[in-house]
């Protein structure tokens, strides 16, 4: 009998040390029968432009939110991604992934106007087409653990989708998936150290023989700086973020219970639940055995800014130094066509939830730079790349002319 994915992941072994992720021995080598579901909004930039980034992000964090309903709860890898995310799923669910992922492409244009790419990708074909996706477990406490994505796999299906290979349409209209769950009622949260930097590191193309073994080195010496740099990295602070009345996203999520003519009923359902919450939070008082803040304390470890998906993606609180040394780092490191990275600079991060329950500490939370974040740092990525293709053709030529 086939092992599931959920099984498969289950029986890795989870690393708690993030830097753990620049070593290839921690990574396995997913199932076959595997696919990766993947989404991205399309003109994310263009909707940071105008404020949207909360939606953004809400629309990225759906696709595993609904997935996790559909197929009973978080046991499978996963990675978000800012303006979108990846799965692995079971290939014996390929039916049921579609819909959710053409329902959730659905409620990302229906509910916040907002065009999502979906796909689904068998891991036997990206294998067929020379790349690998190998995975490891990173415990974030002891209560959640997240997958990190190695192998070039995860960068071949982004590649595919972008390019309309193997597409999802989106559902027909009012089609929409199970988003139980999925909230974003914290307040933002500041830097306090100066600088929250959202931060993307990917291998340069065409790095040579020792490509790989020279983009882990420099993932490792980014990752020792940020160690040796001597403060916890977390944006959100032990206590957890601040909380106000009537919260924050509120329509968002009204939107995710029940949007079209069920959003006013949502959005009053909604303010009287973080109503009680907000007074439990001031008051210190438990409700039915839930306590604000443990929950507060058990968000603050169960928060996802560190990732590794085919590449190095973190959200940090760091000083101005920090960030400096960093960017020099990685200067040097694309000068020698070992990496390509995007920076961006703001002063908040914000927060996407998935609450499973709230009585129980398996909930997980995502962290963005609040000023585009991962977008941005991406689309700056994207520029240097376009300008090394656009180099490499002006050389091409020229040598062609020769």
């Amino acid at each position: 009998m086939k092992q599931t994915v959920a099984e498969f992941f289950a029986g890795l072994p989870a690393f708690s040390d993030f830097g753990r992720v620049a070593d290839p021995a921690v990574f396995s080598p997913a199932p076959d029968h595997a696919l990766v579901a993947i989404s991205d909004v399309v003109a994310s930039t263009a909707a940071i432009a105008e404020g949207r980034y909360k939606a953004v992000n809400f629309a990225g964090a759906a696709m595993i939110s609904a997935l996790a309903n559909a197929l009973g709860g978080l046991h499978f890898p996963f990675v978000f991604g800012g303006d979108g995310a990846v799965a692995l799923v079971d290939g014996s669910d390929h039916d049921r992934v579609t819909r959710v992922l053409a329902e959730t492409a659905a409620f990302a244009r229906d509910e916040l106007a907002l065009e999502m790419r979906v796909a689904l990708v068998a891991v036997e074909e990206i294998r067929a087409g020379g790349s690998d996706v190998r995975v490891a477990r990173h415990a974030l406490s002891g209560d959640v653990a997240t997958a990190m994505f190695a192998g070039g796999g995860i960068a071949f299906a982004d590649k595919a989708m972008k390019t309309g290979a193997y597409a999802i349409a989106a559902a027909e209209a009012g089609s929409r998936p199970d988003l139980e769950g999925l909230s974003c009622r914290w307040n933002p949260v500041a830097a306090r150290n100066g600088t929250m930097l959202s931060l993307i590191v990917v291998p340069a193309p065409h790095a040579g023989p020792h490509g790989a073994t020279r983009f882990t080195d420099v993932v490792a010496r980014v990752l020792d700086l940020v160690a040796r740099d001597g403060a916890d990295r977390n944006p959100v602070p032990p206590e957890g973020p601040g909380f106000s009345w009537p919260g924050r996203g509120l329509d968002l999520e009204a939107r995710a219970m029940g949007g079209g003519a069920k959003l006013a009923a949502s959005l009053r359902r909604l303010k009287r639940i973080v109503a009680i919450a907000w007074l439990l939070d001031r008051t210190g008082l438990r409700f039915g055995g839930f306590s604000m803040r443990h929950y507060r304390r058990v968000l603050a470890r169960n928060t996802d800014y560190r990732k590794f998906d085919d590449g190095l993606r973190m959200t940090l609180d760091c000083s101005a130094a920090l960030a400096a040394r960093l960017e020099r780092l990685l200067e040097d490191a694309e000068a020698e066509g070992v990496v390509v990275a995007g920076l961006h600079a703001q002063d908040e991060a914000m927060m996407t939830c998935i609450v499973p329950s709230f009585m129980t500490d398996d909930h997980i939370h995502f962290l963005d730079g609040a000023g585009g974040g991962y977008a941005m740092a991406a689309r700056n990525l994207k520029a240097k790349l376009a300008a090394a293709g656009r180099a490499g053709t002006v050389a091409a030529d020229n040598g062609a002319a020769g």
